[in-house]
């Protein structure tokens, strides 16, 4: 991994990227950036009312992760790896499912003007999992504004993720399956996508492990 500086994880909601991310930044000593989600105040008035709260909520995120991004340039002279579990392309995919076409012409005008001063990922991790699993991690982990969220909110989510992922070339790119493996409570799960992520990488990889533990 000596040639990757920057890592970012991406998935649907409930796919588990803040829990990779964690992991990863203690067993490889990397610095970490997490979404900072719980600071938009929008946020859980959106899962109630979508269409009342999708431009705040969305201008907020893009705005805030802005921000992050800049800070992301700073250098730690200590810490040769950056882990984050987001790509800023994750609020205009979140956009297009959410805004109107009036509010997304706005929402991209302002993004357009943002995205000239972000940095790439040198890798990118893409976490895919089906709407039934994603449903269940987002009930197991019980946050009080996910409660609204619905079924076909999610299934609609991962079929935009999908579509974008699917065209995706911008830079080396690995999609697991993380149906089968559980790399939260498996250690041997967990050490297998390390392993994995470890190997020289150049365009799209498709990595589908499966536990051993049932």
């Amino acid at each position: 991994m000596k040639n990757l500086y920057y890592i970012a994880i991406e998935g649907p909601i409930g796919v588990g990227k803040t829990s990779l991310a964690n992991l990863m930044s203690k067993e490889l000593g990397a610095r970490l950036v997490l979404e900072e989600f719980e600071e938009n105040p929008f946020l859980p008035d959106f899962y109630k009312d979508p269409e009342r709260y999708s431009f705040q909520t969305q201008l907020f995120f893009l705005l805030q992760r802005y921000r992050q991004q800049q800070e992301l340039r700073q250098v730690d002279m200590f810490q040769n790896l950056l882990l984050t579990d987001y790509m800023f392309v994750k609020d205009r995919l979140f956009a297009s499912l959410n805004l109107g076409e009036k509010e997304m012409q706005l929402y991209d005008t302002v993004a357009n003007l943002l995205e000239r001063n972000i940095i790439k990922p040198d890798l990118v991790i893409y976490l895919q999992a089906d709407s039934d699993t994603l449903m269940k991690n987002i009930a197991n982990r019980g946050r009080e504004m996910e409660t609204d969220i619905t079924y076909e909110y999610i299934d609609a989510l991962s079929q935009v993720y999908t579509e974008y992922f699917f065209r995706y070339q911008d830079t080396p790119l690995v999609i697991i399956n993380t149906n089968n493996i559980d790399f939260v409570h498996n250690e041997k799960d967990l050490q297998e996508v390390i392993q994995y992520i470890r190997q020289p990488i150049s365009g799209t990889k498709f990595f589908n492990p499966v536990s051993d533990i049932k």
